[in-house]
């Protein structure tokens, strides 16, 4: 009995340690460019001046795999930067992306990425808006999906479902079903800007059928036998 007792008290500090340590890391190496405490953005101003996605709601929108993964290897998920326009110029086809003007994202130790992960799936300050997204379990065809994505709705003017293949101000959307919850992509589809209030991606009112149907496109377009087709 004593020493189960000691065995849970140990555990407890490791956790409480490495929370700790993933606060740390936070405030230390990613404060500087994300919210990590909220709100977010309630002016014009103050949207074009962030500098990477808001994190104070992490545990929300993303899936803690991908998190440690990414971490550990950052690729751009929006081609043209968080504000696309201080990171484009004219070019001879119109207007092109400017590398020079980005930034690349600090990798972090396979232990590092770990701990980051899991302090920010902790913060979930919006469980009521993917607690109220009932999603059952189901697929839909790429070409369905993509109908509704592209023809009904025009995405892809704002977002790539494949490399080189699509619009550039909006992130990239051929990796976001192994990036984002299923919860959260149907509620920033019903409404972006419950999630962020100035967020320039409009409301589209989408019935709830296409809502279904969006996010099990996503689901597909991510996996990786469907790139490229």
């Amino acid at each position: 009995m004593k020493r189960t007792v000691l065995f849970a008290l140990l555990l407890g500090a490791a956790t409480a340690a490495g929370a700790a340590d993933g606060r740390a890391i936070l405030q230390s190496q990613c404060a500087g460019c994300h919210n990590l405490t909220g709100p977010a953005p309630t002016t014009l101003e103050q949207l074009w001046a962030r500098k990477g996605p808001d994190l104070f709601y992490a545990g929300n929108k993303y899936r803690q795999e991908w998190l440690k993964t990414w971490l550990q290897n950052p690729t751009r998920i929006r081609p043209a930067g968080e504000f696309y326009v201080d990171h484009i110029r004219r070019g001879p086809k119109g207007d092109e992306i400017d590398t020079a003007t980005l930034s690349a994202h600090v990798p972090l130790s396979a232990a590092d990425a770990s701990l980051v992960a899991a302090e920010l799936m902790r913060l979930k300050p919006l469980d009521r808006l993917t607690a109220a997204e009932k999603l059952e379990a189901g697929t839909v065809s790429r070409s369905m999906g993509e109908m509704a994505f592209d023809k009904f709705l025009g995405c892809m003017a704002c977002h790539e479902i494949e490399p080189g293949y699509g619009g550039l101000s909006g992130p990239e959307l051929y990796t976001a079903g192994r990036r984002l919850q299923p919860e959260f992509m149907a509620s920033f589809i019903r409404s972006p800007q419950a999630w962020d209030p100035k967020i320039w991606m409009p409301n589209k009112h989408v019935s709830d059928p296409n809502i279904v149907k969006l996010v099990r496109y996503l689901v597909v377009l991510s996996e990786p036998e469907s790139h490229g087709k």
